[in-house]
């Protein structure tokens, strides 16, 4: 599918917008990302964006290009031709992505592609999930006197093996954020282990932000038994750190949040 640039109808000024959707609540979109949507003409969403946010682009037609393990709508290569062709046919392309599209989203990729074949191109950034969905459980990434900074790793990398970042991670005092990561648990364990951290608190969080949210808390130590307990799998969000003890202090103030939203809702309905 090779889209030549003297078929470019002028009416149709090509261009792909980047957009990051944020970590899962589609209410966690930002205005930018919103309005750029309402100017879509082609949007091509990933799987892990809420469909909720398709419907600020009723006009533009919708395609799925979602990557989830060991399965593949598009490899990145006819998604990268998509967006050209796209662009030539009807103008503006979306590129809809989770999170931000610059944290592990191949966003640059496809805006390099995009350029060389003069398309114009911007950038929305989104929410990262890496940092959100630990704040949505009462993580704090940092905090005085506990961690003064914070590693965000995929576990997985482009060959399929454990990054070798990890190994890092486990010897700094840092906060250890892993995405994609659940499929290396057992080799993550190990590796913390091997530093002398089994006794390190850990959070997985799964489907974070998202009315199907689930996790469990344990250590490095306990952490698989946790997630065979509780059966939590991808997507989901390791957190690896001493900040991960904070989610304590934090539970009862989030549960009242809850609960009062909930009933701030039932009054609504009822009303």
């Amino acid at each position: 599918m090779h889209i030549e640039q003297r078929r470019y109808n002028m009416k149709n000024k090509p261009k792909l917008s980047v957009v990051g959707a944020g970590p899962g609540d589609p209410e966690l979109i930002t205005i930018k990302a919103v309005n750029v949507l309402k100017a879509a003409r082609v949007v091509l969403y990933d799987a892990l964006i809420s469909r909720d946010l398709l419907e600020y682009a009723p006009q533009a037609k919708h395609i799925f290009v979602g990557k989830r393990k060991d399965l593949h709508t598009y490899s990145q290569d006819e998604i990268n031709e998509l967006i050209v062709k796209y662009a030539y046919e009807k103008g503006h392309v979306v590129r809809l992505k989770g999170g931000d599209p610059f944290i592990f989203g191949r966003g640059a990729e496809e805006i390099e592609f995009a350029r060389s074949k003069g398309l114009e191109t911007e950038v929305v950034s989104g929410i990262t999930s890496s940092i959100a969905v630990p704040a949505n459980v009462g993580i704090p990434l940092t905090k005085r006197g506990i961690s003064e900074s914070f590693w965000v790793i995929t576990g997985t990398t482009s060959n399929r093996k454990l990054s070798a970042d990890v190994n890092l991670a486990a010897q700094s005092t840092a906060t250890v954020v892993i995405l994609m990561g659940m499929g290396k648990l057992a080799e993550i364990v190990q590796t913390f282990k091997a530093f002398g951290k089994g006794e390190t608190p850990v959070g997985i969080i799964q489907n974070g932000t998202t009315l199907n949210e689930r996790s469990g808390f344990g250590k490095i130590s306990t952490i698989e038994e946790i997630v065979e307990e509780k059966n939590l799998a991808s997507p989901a969000i390791i957190v690896i750190g001493e900040v991960v003890r904070e989610k304590l202090q934090f539970q009862s103030v989030f549960e009242n949040i809850k609960s009062i939203v909930k009933v701030s809702e039932a009054k609504f309905i009822s009303a």
